[in-house]
């Protein structure tokens, strides 16, 4: 087959432009002076890591194993399922700054009459993300009233996905 100077410099550029789309760094969006982004944009190439829900681990051996005490509150739940997520990305050779998304199930138990305690949620959550915790890498977030999880005194379920820089 015979290459042109054309072709081969065609060639040349496609394969500069790809790698640049490579090189290009993840974009995440403000949303204003909320601890997250509005959106993350990430480029062709990046390694998606997919982390299943992680709940929360017994805090308080000596309670009850079915109760709220064994597990803490909803900022409790928070900081121990964000130090669990940490834990894993950590062994995956990431961080909580390589986190673009985030899904957050919350639980309104009778203690909040039934409501979430968002307010709980977001003082663990700030402690890992915002401008407290000192990680500026915010992640896109959702966060959700369910009817419950799986052990009747969890109240947090988080799941995230990371990107490999």
């Amino acid at each position: 087959m015979k290459f042109t100077l054309k072709t081969v410099a065609a060639l040349a550029v496609t394969v500069a432009a790809s790698t640049s789309v490579l090189a290009q760094d993840i974009v995440r969006h403000g949303a204003g002076s909320f601890p997250i982004s509005s959106a993350v944009e990430v480029p062709a190439g990046k390694a998606t890591v997919y982390l299943s829900g992680n709940v929360p681990a017994v805090i308080d051996a000596k309670a009850a194993k079915d109760s709220l005490q064994a597990f803490g509150d909803t900022k409790a739940q928070t900081i121990n399922v964000l130090e669990q997520i940490e834990q894993q990305l950590k062994a995956l050779g990431l961080g909580l700054g390589d986190v673009v998304k985030m899904q957050v199930f919350l639980v309104g138990g009778p203690e909040n009459g039934g409501k979430m305690d968002f307010d709980g949620f977001m003082a663990g959550y700030t402690q890992f993300f915002g401008p407290a915790a000192k990680q500026p890498n915010l992640p896109a977030r959702s966060a959700f009233q369910i009817a419950a999880l799986a052990h009747p005194a969890w109240r947090v379920e988080i799941e995230v996905t990371a990107v490999r820089p």
